[in-house]
């Protein structure tokens, strides 16, 4: 193959990669029509409170489930045994409900989970959020004598 046949080719090559590039450049920009983001409205939700004995967890939801606001003692900074605190818990049920807020939240059924020490200060910092306390259940999982039980420790 002689060098002018070689440099014409490579010449082609170059041309079908520009139109190729152009063309996906093209697609491109016509895929990138934003849609416009609504803010959503939530003027009733839920409240999951579930405290073990390391953390507290707090996730606001509104009645059909979607998260709106969640907040965890180890997410505002607490370390270690620190975060099994009732302080802890208030912080965390805090962060929560104002994020939760944000989205015009004023009432809120309070559902809790486990048996740690930051149950009842993150159930009284929501309330005292300035957030309207419809309901509160507890809804920690019992067994009904299912598995055998762990020996006992010896301390």
């Amino acid at each position: 193959m002689s060098r002018k046949k070689r440099l014409q080719d490579k010449a082609e090559k170059s041309k079908k990669a520009e139109q190729k590039r152009q063309a996906y450049v093209a697609r491109v920009a016509a895929k990138k029509t934003k849609k416009k983001r609504t803010k959503k409205s939530v003027s009733e939700g839920r409240a999951y409170v579930q405290s073990t004995f390391n953390n507290t967890l707090v996730t606001i939801t509104d009645n059909q489930g979607e998260v709106i606001g969640a907040g965890s003692a180890g997410r505002e900074g607490f370390k270690g045994s620190k975060k099994s605190t009732s302080y802890a818990a208030s912080k965390a049920a805090t962060s929560a409900i104002m994020h939760a807020k944000n989205f015009g939240l004023e009432k809120v059924h309070i559902f809790v989970k486990g048996v740690g020490t930051g149950r009842d200060a993150a159930i009284r910092s929501i309330a005292g959020a300035g957030v309207e306390v419809l309901s509160i259940k507890d809804v920690t999982p019992i067994p009904h004598n299912g598995p055998r039980a762990r020996k006992a420790r010896r301390v």
